[in-house]
């Protein structure tokens, strides 16, 4: 992977992971590092998931991908809340 991959990389996993939690309904009380952790590999499993399934390379948008990307950031999101929570009580 190379230096700008890597940075799309993080940018991307930004957006997920603030998209990701705006799904979760109710308050998240996670740092927003661990917002952006979880939104990276959340776009790196979605994306090895539409890679797999062929619906990674369309013509334009590819809306399944990144809808497959906030799908797993909100799960991701959720379960790192509930625990972080539980942890911090």
């Amino acid at each position: 992977m190379t230096v700008g991959g890597i940075i799309s990389a993080i940018v991307v996993g930004l957006i997920i992971g603030a998209l990701g939690r705006l799904v979760v309904p109710g308050k998240q009380n996670i740092p927003i590092w661990l917002t952006i952790v979880i939104g990276i590999v959340a776009a790196l499993i979605g994306t090895a998931i539409a890679r797999g399934a062929g619906w990674a390379d369309t013509d334009g948008v590819d809306w399944i991908e990144i809808a497959i990307q906030v799908v797993l950031a909100a799960i991701g999101v959720w379960g790192v809340a509930g625990f972080y929570g539980r942890r911090r009580v």
